[in-house]
């Protein structure tokens, strides 16, 4: 058992696991957030997404030593990030989730890329979309969902 730091949701953390622990397990059990999901266990379906210093990473890939010292944002702390809720805000808007399962991913990876860029290409945000699979259909209101903050963020750019 090692003794690790995170900054989880802007708060600062401490947990007693072993250091190969996947950060998914940490984030669930230890830390008691249920909006990150478990999905497939193997970084291939993006419903564990959580932003990880800026970065969208699948926590069920990444090990506890990994995010020693690291500033990690869940689904439960996207009220705290002006673009989160702006996202967060336009899902709603939309109905851009069936059975809401994967669309936490969904958030936070969308939330990662709107923060680096506010008028991405189709291919960046097909990128960041590629790594969740999402089978209730509601692929046409996330993207609407997407568009929509895309709009809102050059609104506020242009003013």
């Amino acid at each position: 058992m090692n003794t690790t730091q995170i900054r989880l949701n802007g708060l600062e953390q401490t947990v007693n696991a072993p250091d190969n622990t996947p950060l998914l397990y940490v984030i669930r059990n230890d830390l008691d957030h249920k909006g990150t999901r478990f999905g497939c266990g193997s970084g291939n379906c993006g419903a564990c997404t959580v932003i990880v210093d800026g970065q969208a990473v699948q926590s069920c890939d990444m090990q506890l030593w990994a995010a020693a010292n690291k500033d990690i944002l869940t689904p439960e702390g996207l009220a705290l990030d002006p673009i989160g809720q702006m996202v967060q805000s336009a899902f709603i808007q939309e109905q851009a989730a069936q059975c809401g399962y994967c669309i936490n991913g969904i958030l936070m990876s969308v939330t990662a890329l709107l923060q680096k860029t506010t008028h991405p290409s189709k291919a960046q945000l097909m990128e960041a979309l590629n790594r969740h699979l999402c089978r209730c259909g509601t692929h046409v209101r996330i993207l609407r969902a997407i568009d929509a903050v895309i709009e809102q963020l050059n609104e506020k750019r242009a003013a």
